[in-house]
This record gives C-alpha cells, structure tokens and sequence, in this order.
C-alpha cells in the first residue's frame, strides 16, 4: 500500500518500524511499533492483537514466557480502534499458524511491552470486516469519516491519489512546465455552470466568486510570458451532483503558448500513460482521434465507449414512404429515423424491451420503435407496415432485433445512446479489462436553442473556432467548429481543452454572439481579460484533466466519494462536519447580508 520500501524512513523516536512492512528476513529484531487496533483475540493465557498503521497490519502476540502480567492484562482489555505503542522481537510463525492472506502472514511481533496512548471509545461502526461482512450505509460512514477513512481500501486509494499527483508534478516540471497558482476568490464569469459566490465584507454589496476553472488565468500567464504552466487546481461549481461529480474538485490544470492542437494532444497522451504505468497498466502510446460529428452519428454520444461495436445508423430512407404515421410524419418535419441493430435481441421478452423503451422515454423520446425478426419471420408492432424492400434494406440476420427512434437528432441521440450501452450490457459485450482510449475533436463552437434561436458556448467563450469556417461561413456562427477537444475513456470523459482565442477582436466577437454586445459591458465583465490580449498575446491553448475522476477510474472506486477525504454527498452537504449550516443574524448582518424566502 505505501510506495514506502525503506523503514529507516518512517522511524521516529517512538517507532522504529511499520507494521505492514516487517517481513522474515526482520526476525530476530527488537522492534518499536505504533498503530491501531484492528482486532484482537483473547485465547486464555495467550493474546493475539492485529496491529494496523497505514502500511498495513502485523500480528502482535502475547504470552506469559515473555510478556510479563500487567502487559497482558492491557492487551486482554483494549479496546478495538485503540492506539498503541508496544516493543517486541520478530519472531517466524510455525508453519501450521501462517497467514497467506497477510503479508506479513510469516511473522508475527512477541510484545515484551504495551502502552494505549489513545483509548477509543466503541466505534459508531466497524473499521475491521469479516469476510463477506457488508459495510455500514454510506450516510453513516460519511458522519463517521475518521473513522472510515481507516479502512484499508481508502487508504489505498488516497494513497494512489497522491503517488498520480507526484507524477502529475514531476511529468510535467520534467517538460518545462511551471506550476503557478491562480486566485481562489475571483471574479463570477459565465463558464457553463452557476458560480459558488463569497460576499465581500469591506465592499457592500459586492461578491467574489470562487473559481469554476482558473481558465482566464492561465491565458492572462501566456500574455505575461509564462510560456509553460501547470496547476493542480481546485475548482468549484453549483450543479446537481451525481457519482461522478462533486461541488468542489481537482483538475491537473495546463497551458502553453506556440503551440497547436497536436502538440497539447501529444503531451496529454503521455501524462495519462504515465499516469496509467504508475497504477500498474499499460496503454497505447497514441490514442484514436474521432470529429465530434462521428461520434454523435455513430453512438449517440460525444464520449462513446469503444469497448462494444454496437453502432447507430440512418435508416431514414428504408421508412421514407412506408404507410406508417409515426415515421412519416417525423421525416415530414425535417426529423431522421436512426436505430441499431441487436444481434440476438430477437430472445428478450417483451417487458425486456418495454425496459429499453422506457430508459429511451427518460431521455427525452416519445418511444422506442422496434421490430425482430425470428425464426424466418418478422414480428412486432412495426412488421406489418415493412414493404418488401424495407425489409430487404434493414441488415436483419434471424435471431437480431432492431430498434428505431424517430425523433431530431437533439432527442434520438441521448435516447439511443441509452438504449445502446444497456444493449451492451445485457450482451455482456463490455470487456472490463480493456482500455478504449480516443480524443474527439472538432466540436461544434455553438449550440443553438431550437425556440428563440439564441447561441451558447458547448465548451467556453474563449475557444477558438476554426479558421477555416470563420472564412467559409463568416455570417453563419452555427455552423462553426471549435478547436476543441475531449479524451475520452470507455465512455467517461477524462478532460478536455481547446485552442484559446487570442485576437482581442475575435474574442469581443465571440462575445457579441453570445448575447454580451455591449461593449461596455465586455469591458466590465471580461476587461481584464481583454486588455490582456491587447498587450499581445501569443497563440496559446492547454487541457484539463479531472483528477478525482482519473483516480476514481485508476483505483477501481465506484464513485469520486471513495478517492476524496472528505467528499460531499449528492445532495451538496458534507455530513462529516455538518455542512452548510445557518450562521447567526450578526454574521450576516456584518456581511451586508439578510436571508429571506426560508421557514425560519
């Protein structure tokens, strides 16, 4: 569990070792230990106590032949979860009494001597299970964190959480990257998700914002000079929260100026595969490089799991024509008829498939159309509307089921994409042990809202577009893509980055199609921004990675909560402290600040 090999490390002058790091060829020594009780067992006459510290556990054993009275009186009433310090030899267990599942399973410690420095009371739950033994609820173990946070296996996590961050730093401080460190309380800017806001005491009336990223920072650094930078940052944002995700989380943060889309591609390959050999994989050197168009074409999604060949296609032109009204009338409307085909499908149950139907409704659409075709035949509430050429152009193998949605493609991609990933994992087609690594790129610059028509950033104001497209449609924004780009990991997305505008004028453009075309009010939103720019600003562009995230995926946890001291719950409260708490009338009053619209 501890990168740690060489005790002489973590001796002090009340320990001379750790407890998981004693080994066969320590027999013999005289030895200083300090930790917790994991658990212990009382056999009359003999104790046997198994000591935990962060590296693991050792056997202590008592006995008569050589711990005298008073210490085998302590051993025989501590408590669990009790610190101590105790001296002993090192001794080789008989063979009939090893532990191959400890290892330190050949020896144990024979205590001449035992203090409790730090007697705990009966623990609110248990850090110690036996095997198959389920553990407490999650709520109880987050009020609990001290004690929690003693298990093992986030300890090994929060472990591996720090050997990612030494060899994020070492990476990239060996590439010349300076890690520099950008405001916490900050200016509130539109970055895709409410701002967490601190009001100011000394100015009424008046609120930082804690950062969402330190984005214009980091281009403010490439205008200084700076021409390499690097932060591990903490972010912060107010949104709904779910496994993935917490209000407040780390990025590996990168910028650098004279660079293009390959080079900040190229350094992000090789972070992530020194990232991936420290926690023991190996992965391809290059990952696979797919548009954004593509994606959303072929999967559904702009962060496709690779892992399974289920594929999405067009099959508006097989429903052109067919005297069935769902279709015809959403082919009518401008909209396409796009589905998959599932090999073998053709077996589930019709509830099986109800299933499917409703995972589709919850996205967004308004059914899930389908057809099997088994035993020669075709069957199913599409069949009978099927003209012969219809049936001659759906790639239908016997045995195969194949599901439609006929919708725009805003509605059928997120309904399609769910009813694709639960396909593959009623297939069992989702390998675990493979690692799909692929870079999407080319993102649309804007996203339209189909009502009024108004534009918004997919990614952020300050990416660029492609040159190529401000030329070829200067009057035609939504038709634009962004230098931008996402790596992705068996569906999850790891970070993402883009090429920064750098042209003051294109970013007060960019502005202006996003709704701030004011010039005065650019000037007083983002001026520090811009005046930056105007002092010449070389071209520049970086990427973010979300470390929780990467060591969520690294050490297998299931959720971000398990790789995090002191995680949030999905609500947005840490139950360990009990936060956030009401504050007195005099605390908001010296604030400038009253609370309405509450029961109190």
């Amino acid at each position: 569990m501890s990168s740690l090999s060489d005790q002489s490390v973590l001796a002090t002058s009340l320990r001379t070792d750790t407890c998981g790091l004693l080994r066969s060829p320590d027999v013999g020594r005289t030895v200083r230990l300090g930790g917790w009780v994991h658990r212990s067992r009382d056999l009359g006459g003999l104790v046997f106590i198994d000591l935990r510290d962060r590296t693991g556990l050792v056997q202590l054993a008592f006995g008569p032949a050589w711990s005298d009275a008073e210490t085998l009186r302590i051993a025989a009433a501590v408590g669990v979860e009790s610190v101590v310090l105790c001296e002993g030899e090192v001794v080789a267990r008989e063979l009939d009494r090893q532990n191959p599942d400890m290892l330190t399973g050949t020896i144990e410690v024979r205590v001449t001597s035992l203090r409790v420095v730090g007697p705990a009371v009966t623990p609110a739950l248990p850090v110690a299970r036996g095997r198959g033994e389920k553990m407490a609820a999650e709520e109880l173990r987050l009020r609990h964190r001290y004690l929690d946070l003693r298990r093992p296996e986030l300890q090994e996590n929060l472990v591996l959480r720090h050997r990612l961050l030494q060899v994020s730093r070492r990476f990239l401080s060996d590439r010349g990257y300076l890690e520099l460190e950008t405001p916490i309380l900050t200016k509130p800017t539109p970055e895709g998700a409410r701002d967490y806001l601190v009001p100011s005491r000394v100015h009424p009336g008046e609120f930082y914002a804690l950062p969402q990223s330190p984005q214009i920072y980091k281009q403010l650094f490439m205008c200084c000079g700076f021409d390499r930078y690097f932060q591990i940052a903490r972010c912060f944002r107010d949104e709904d929260l779910r496994a993935d995700r917490q209000p407040e989380f780390t990025q590996i943060d990168i910028e650098a100026s004279f660079i293009e889309r390959e080079d900040i591609l190229a350094l992000a390959e090789s972070l992530i595969g020194a990232l991936w050999t420290e926690a023991g994989h190996s992965i391809p050197a290059h990952f696979d490089r797919m548009s954004y168009r593509d994606a959303m074409e072929i999967y559904g999604c702009d962060r496709p799991d690779l892992r399974y060949d289920l594929r999405l296609a067009d099959y508006t032109a097989v429903f052109a024509g067919l005297d069935f009204a769902v279709t015809t009338t959403a082919i009518a409307n401008g909209a396409r008829v796009r589905g998959l085909i599932v090999p073998g499908g053709a077996a589930w149950s019709r509830k099986q498939v109800d299933e499917l139907e409703a995972l589709a409704k919850s996205a967004g659409a308004g059914g899930l159309l389908r057809v099997r075709h088994a035993d020669g035949a075709y069957d199913g509430p599409l069949a009978k509307f099927l003209t012969d050429a219809a049936r001659a152009a759906l790639p239908l193998a016997d045995g195969d089921l194949a599901l439609f949605v006929a919708a725009p493609d805003h509605v059928s991609n997120p309904a399609l994409d769910r009813v694709r990933q639960e396909c593959a994992r009623r297939l069992d087609l989702v390998d675990d042990t493979m690692q799909r690594f692929i870079v999407v790129m080319d993102f649309p610059m804007f996203e339209e809202d189909p009502t009024t028509g108004a534009l918004a950033a997919v990614h952020h104001p300050f990416t660029a577009p492609h040159p190529e497209d401000m030329q070829a449609f200067p009057d035609q924004p939504a038709r634009w893509r962004a230098l931008a780009y996402d790596v992705v990991l068996n569906g999850t997305e790891l970070g993402g980055g883009s090429i920064r505008i750098g042209d003051p004028a294109t970013q007060s453009r960019m502005f202006s199609l996003l709704g701030i075309e004011d010039v005065a009010d650019q000037e007083r939103r983002f001026g520090f921004l811009l005046e930056g720019l105007r002092a010449g600003a070389p071209p520049h562009g970086g990427i973010a990675f979300g470390f929780d995230r990467i060591v969520m995926l690294l050490s297998g946890a299931p959720s971000l909560r398990d790789v995090i001291a002191f995680p949030k719950t999905t609500a947005a409260r840490s139950l360990f402290e009990g936060a956030p708490v009401a504050v007195s009338l005099d605390d908001l009053a010296a604030l400038h600040l009253t609370v309405t619209g509450t029961d109190a």
